[in-house]
């Protein structure tokens, strides 16, 4: 059994439009769907630690998915957990003040953000990208992503199919 995680963002919740879209993508692939409600820990590094218990309690392919500082999130807890995959949404990375400014995870990573992003710089994504040999899609589309999920989808959908085992 594949399970994906999703990880919402600073200032939205664990339905958002992103993840709603997502998690229908999810769904009809046949993989088991949840989306961690963060909006009691303001905290990244609380977070982190609130993702990685939940993937402690798993079994089966496990897949994290976030989006901006749910992308830091996702990203910093595969580190210390045993997952097949991120996908990340205008990731949170390289940010001043978060704790982890050096990424070493080594599984498949795809990330996509929008060249307009003016609360991530795209300079961000690109450098992790470089650095890590990740799938990088950049859109024409600011840091919410609000008109790039037509693209988004078959682009998650695509790469979601490499874990259905």
């Amino acid at each position: 059994m594949t399970t994906v995680i999703f990880s919402h963002g600073k200032e939205s919740g664990p339905w958002g439009s992103k993840i709603t879209t997502m998690a229908k993508v999810t769904e009809n692939l046949g993989f088991t769907v949840h989306s961690i409600d963060y909006q009691d820990l303001p905290s990244q590094e609380d977070r982190v630690e609130r993702l990685v218990d939940i993937v402690s309690q798993q079994t089966g392919t496990v897949i994290l998915v976030g989006s901006s500082m749910g992308g830091y999130v996702s990203l910093v807890a595969a580190e210390r957990t045993n997952v097949a995959g991120v996908f990340l949404l205008a990731p949170a990375l390289f940010m001043p003040h978060y704790e982890v400014q050096d990424y070493r995870y080594q599984g498949a990573v795809n990330i996509v953000h929008g060249w307009q992003d003016d609360v991530v710089p795209v300079d961000n994504a690109i450098k992790y990208a470089k650095s890590s040999y990740a799938n990088l899609l950049l859109v024409h589309d600011t840091h919410s992503l609000p008109n790039s999920m037509p693209n988004i989808s078959p682009f998650f959908r695509n790469w979601l199919k490499a874990f259905d085992i």
